[in-house]
């Protein structure tokens, strides 16, 4: 796991190699994301299983709504042999970077 700021992070997700991915809550998603995310919630069940099945050809970029939660995935999916960005301080700093939030 790479962990990077606002800006760093905002970099890393052009590139088409990076899955952007959102470990809040389904209800914490729907109230806003960055663009282009998918949501799998940290908190879940099923957490496990449901990254298990994704590409570990590509890199995650995860978030989480201060930055605990999308450390926590990162460190389950890095263990599982995936590549990680964590972005510090969540969608909160996003949002305080004035970062489009959609």
């Amino acid at each position: 796991m790479k962990n990077l700021d606002v800006s760093q992070f905002a970099e890393k997700i052009t590139d088409k190699n990076v899955v952007v991915l959102d470990v809040r809550t389904p209800a914490e998603f729907a109230q806003g994301r960055i663009a282009n995310s998918i949501n799998i919630d940290v908190l879940s069940d099923y957490f496990m299983s449901d990254v298990a099945g994704l590409d570990k050809g590509v890199e995650y970029a995860i978030y989480c709504r201060s930055g605990k939660r999308s450390v926590d995935a990162a460190i389950a999916m890095d263990e599982l042999g995936f590549s990680t960005i964590n972005l510090m301080g969540g969608i909160i700093a996003w949002h305080e970077s004035n970062r489009e939030i959609i």
